[in-house]
């Protein structure tokens, strides 16, 4: 496949930007590759300037759900276009986006919007201080919350050690206000909470979505929710991919969790950059003007976005099938994958949920961040490239998620079971 202009692309680009990149992961580091440039974009479809065609498992992070370039929703966006793009003001598109999230979300009673979900998970951090009166927070190993200095911090050596900082430029006395518990490791919390009664929060993605998909055990969320309640800590779901991806709604309309805060994106938006956080009135009666937490933004709410994100709500709430359409998809896709895997005797685990899968190049199954870690990444490298070299684009690291959209029919799935089949036979001959 040739992508020679967007190597020279790539070569340019470094000059201007870090690695030529404006978020890590696109500089496809971890799979030891250079990165294609997209041109435009059509329902399942990435096209590059090379014009090379890509079937597209990224969807935008999770960001795109009806398919790309939707041509109702580029037709509202069209029509607000010509409204104005940015106000700085109160407009009435950011009433109807509100009370569409709320009216989804039974544990939501008020919200603020944001422009972006890592803004959203910074502010519900500083609201649950604010409201609880204490400094420390609790999250788990592979939830990713954003680039929040608070939030970006992994395990030190014991259970209710605090954070070591993930990247420079934290300081240290900043990680140490942040413990990290084990995903599906409920003891881990505890040992947590009964060593430090400074706690604000818990915040977790219920679903993980950034070390690859992986699904709660039985009983852990509402383990985890008994312990805020027992001890005055507020429950913070991180719900910005799951949000409206797994059902019209989140994930705690799945497994009947009622957190005291949920972080919302992607989806939310359209495909345009926004970001929402609401829970409680009483909570989110904390923020300014109404109360002593502040967050602001020039963009929140933007006329653009907000438009955006009430046609692709408006538009799933009256085609729900949408939903029961992509879970049948991807139990087919999982169970003609693995059939393949098992006839070239490749080591693949697969982990879903409606509109997410991960496949594990592991030989066990994969409920935690250790037993993540110990997936072949050497192997996903290769699969990665095989698969970008028929014309399938998977997300360039092995710890994320692919996302099915709306716009997946037959020819989707055939192509990606043929796929899989010629590079499955592949990898044999090489591990």
């Amino acid at each position: 496949m040739n992508r020679k202009k967007s190597s020279e692309l790539y070569v340019e680009a470094k000059q201007y930007m870090p690695a030529g990149v404006n978020s890590p992961v696109r500089a496809f580091q971890s799979v030891h590759d250079t990165p294609f440039y997209v041109k435009n974009a059509k329902g399942s479809y990435l096209f590059d300037v090379d014009g090379n065609e890509y079937l597209d498992y990224v969807a935008s992070w999770g960001a795109i759900i009806l398919g790309h370039a939707h041509d109702g929703l580029i037709d509202e966006v069209k029509t607000v276009l010509y409204e104005g793009t940015s106000f700085g003001a109160c407009h009435p598109n950011e009433i109807k986006l509100a009370r569409l999230i709320i009216e989804a979300f039974p544990s939501i009673e008020l919200l603020r919007l944001t422009s972006s979900g890592t803004e959203a998970t910074m502010s519900a951090i500083r609201l649950a201080r604010g409201y609880t009166g204490k400094n420390n927070i609790i999250k788990f190993k592979g939830c990713y919350h954003g680039h929040v200095d608070s939030l970006l911090v992994k395990a030190g050596s014991g259970l209710a050690t605090y954070g070591i900082p993930d990247s420079k430029g934290i300081p240290e006395a900043l990680a140490r206000c942040t413990y990290v518990a084990d995903f599906n490791h409920i003891d881990t919390v505890r040992n947590i909470v009964r060593e430090n009664k400074d706690i604000a929060c818990i915040i977790l993605e219920a679903v993980m979505g950034n070390m690859g998909l992986i699904l709660p055990e039985k009983g852990f969320l509402e383990d985890v929710q008994d312990i805020c309640r027992q001890e005055g800590i507020l429950l913070v779901f991180d719900e910005v991919i799951t949000g409206f991806r797994v059902t019209y709604g989140g994930v705690q309309h799945i497994y009947g969790i009622d957190p005291d805060i949920t972080c919302l994106g992607k989806i939310i938006g359209g495909g345009f950059p926004i970001g929402a956080f609401g829970g409680k009135k009483e909570i989110m009666d904390m923020i300014a003007p109404l109360g002593g937490v502040y967050q602001a933004g020039t963009l929140s709410g933007n006329p653009i976005a907000v438009r955006a994100g009430i046609y692709v709500l408006e538009h799933l709430r009256k085609n729900s099938d949408i939903y029961s359409s992509m879970d049948n998809n991807i139990e087919r896709l999982k169970t003609q994958l693995l059939q393949i895997a098992d006839k070239f005797d490749i080591p693949y685990k697969i982990n879903h949920i409606t509109g997410m899968f991960t496949g594990f190049f592991s030989e066990n199954n994969v409920n935690d961040y250790e037993a993540a870690l110990t997936s072949d990444r050497a192997i996903y490298e290769q699969f990665f490239k095989l698969m970008l070299e028929e014309g399938i684009f998977f997300a360039p690291s092995p710890f994320e998620a692919s996302f099915l959209t709306a716009s997946y029919g037959e020819d989707e799935l055939i192509k990606t079971t043929n796929a899989f089949e010629k590079v499955f036979k592949t990898l044999k001959g090489t591990i």
